[in-house]
């Protein structure tokens, strides 16, 4: 008689969907609210060590980067941890513990929100 049991495998929980924040700057005057998000993110991109970290995710092959691939920006490990949660909190990058590592991924909304609020509109002809 054996003594294993089979576990039921769990569903990974579902990401935090991520709302585009604002609209594009041409196209109204921000609203108090998304105002302070935009301001979030770009403070959160201000930082040259944050804006490294963030290209480094945006840009790894596999759409996600372990924190052991991306730590090599100049700075100590908690230091970079920090700029991370930083980035996170501002709404820039989600994560996912895996084992012993962390990994990130910018959401591809984020991106494109990012885009769409940078963007001015059609060219004039």
């Amino acid at each position: 008689m054996s003594n294993t049991k089979v576990l039921p495998l769990l569903e990974p929980e579902a990401r935090e969907a991520v709302a585009p924040c604002c609209p594009p700057l041409t196209e109204r005057p921000f609203t108090a609210e998304e105002a302070e998000t935009a301001a979030r993110m770009f403070k959160a991109l201000g930082d040259p060590v944050r804006l490294r970290l963030f290209t480094a995710v945006a840009s790894h092959e596999s759409g996600e980067a372990c924190v052991c691939d991306i730590s090599d920006v100049g700075v100590s490990q908690p230091t970079v941890s920090h700029h991370l949660k930083k980035l996170k909190d501002a709404g820039l990058l989600t994560s996912e513990r895996r084992g012993t590592w962390v990994y990130y991924r910018v959401e591809p909304s984020v991106l494109a929100a990012m885009g769409k609020l940078l963007t001015t509109g059609p060219a004039a002809a």
